[in-house]
């Protein structure tokens, strides 16, 4: 449609002519209420900005069994899964100050195993009788678990449930 009869049938409706598409060959244009095109680009725009992740804590002890560890990891990776950034503490208590090396040991594992969901945004950090590290998670088609629930654990939950426990 030429520019002249688009304005004409613009103004018979009592609208506004938009240009949507400038770069376009031809350039594309609507016939809208101005004041609301405006008023749905700005809602449009403040949909896409991400809100603010939670930040939730992790706390270890360097003496940590590997099911305790285990279990510690897979909700942190359920933590990262849903968007929210996890702080790892790992408490010193006592003699465990002599070894400090084993707690940033551990820091590291728990970095490594939470790779494929998160990058690190503060680096390990020894502060007092803690050692704390902050991750935040990657962008979700880069997510990729390790660390499910076992098997029994999953099946076991369904089954009070439909026994209604």
């Amino acid at each position: 449609m030429r520019l002249n009869d688009a304005l004409r049938k613009a103004q018979t409706l009592g609208l506004d002519l938009v240009e949507i598409a400038p770069a376009a060959s031809p350039p594309v244009c609507k016939i809208v209420d101005f004041g609301k095109f405006r008023y749905d680009i700005s809602k449009h725009s403040k949909d896409k900005k991400p809100g603010s992740s939670k930040l939730k804590e992790i706390k270890f002890r360097v003496n940590i069994d590997e099911h305790d560890y285990l279990t510690k990891v897979r909700h942190a990776e359920e933590f990262l899964d849903r968007g929210n950034k996890v702080r790892v503490q790992l408490q010193f208590r006592g003699r465990e100050m002599a070894h400090q090396e084993l707690g940033t040991q551990l820091v590291e594992k728990v970095r490594d195993d939470l790779s494929s969901m998160s990058q690190v945004e503060t680096d390990p950090k020894i502060a007092g009788r803690n050692i704390t590290m902050t991750l935040a998670p990657l962008p979700a088609n880069r997510r990729k678990r390790k660390f499910t629930a076992p098997k029994g654990v999953e099946e076991s939950e369904e089954a009070g449930a439909l026994s209604g426990a």
